[in-house]
């Protein structure tokens, strides 16, 4: 797949999972529910490699760094998520993912020495404020108190873990680890992690075996999980994190598109703006340089 089909796979994939996730709220702890997702989308990738005959041994000290992606990328930064979507308006979380492009330059600057370009400075700031327009009608609605605190913590948090996962999938890539087999055991480490924490937490070990939930659960291991990070942590290691990070500003762009067609959201003059700017800092991230 060239740069742009990967882009777009994880965009479309990710901007479509929204809904589904929501089918995954309800008597089911986060927690778990994270943890069947990553558990099952582990156990495909292993029977693929299997199949295909791919090497799955890696050296004991490589298995922690792989260990160390699985807990950050498929473990506590999406049950930070989940938490922070309990407790604030979704586009809170999403303007806190529109700062990934220049948190991911500016933490490659500092662990790897990269250098830092104008242009992607520009595209990032072009769209935190971008995603600021499209959802400016949600924060009319907000007012101060303990449960924005939280769930800006969470968001926060989770777009910190999502930095340092991607950090850390940027090592394992220049060691020369394969993509899937990674998946497969970082998967497998994120998911036994989310367990751990569950248990930790006193969550019930419950599971709703309605088509609701269990389609949305498969949907969201196959699609989600193993193709849309695929894509991600091959498009990183092509166009590296800071680039790959703008997949956050426009995740939330076909969310809404999306929500137009299925739920009636209503794109008022503001938010079209929003993305006309959002857009703007896409190509200006993914163009080719001269």
């Amino acid at each position: 797949m060239t740069t742009l089909q990967l882009f777009a796979a994880c965009v479309a994939i990710w901007g479509s999972t929204w809904i589904a996730i929501t089918f995954q709220l309800g008597s089911v702890a986060p927690e778990l529910s994270v943890f069947y997702r990553f558990l099952l989308a582990s156990a495909m990738l292993f029977a693929w490699c299997l199949a295909r005959g791919l090497p799955l041994r890696f050296p004991r000290r490589e298995h922690l760094w792989i260990a160390l992606q699985g807990v950050l990328m498929f473990s506590v930064s999406y049950v930070s998520v989940y938490y922070a979507e309990q407790y604030v308006v979704s586009g809170l979380v999403a303007v806190g993912y529109s700062a990934s492009p220049f948190l991911n330059m500016v933490a490659m600057r500092v662990f790897y020495r990269s250098p830092m370009t104008l242009r992607v400075a520009a595209g990032a700031a072009l769209g935190i404020v971008g995603i600021t327009l499209v959802f400016w009608p949600e924060f009319s609605h907000i007012r101060a108190d303990r449960n924005v605190a939280l769930g800006a913590f969470f968001t926060m948090a989770a777009v910190v873990l999502s930095v340092f996962s991607n950090m850390v999938a940027h090592r394992n890539h220049e060691a020369g680890h394969p993509v899937w087999q990674t998946m497969a055991w970082g998967m497998l480490y994120g998911a036994l992690f989310t367990l751990a924490i569950a248990l930790a937490l006193g969550r019930p070990l419950s599971f709703e075996a309605t088509p609701a939930y269990v389609l949305s659960l498969i949907y969201l291991t196959v699609f989600g999980s193993i193709l849309a990070f695929g894509s991600f942590l091959t498009l990183m290691g092509r166009v590296g994190a800071a680039r790959a990070g703008y997949i956050g500003v426009m995740v939330p762009i076909v969310a809404l598109a999306v929500s137009s067609a299925f739920e009636g959201y209503r794109w008022e003059l503001l938010a079209l703006v929003g993305v006309a700017v959002s857009v703007a800092g896409n190509v200006l991230i993914l163009r080719r340089p001269a």
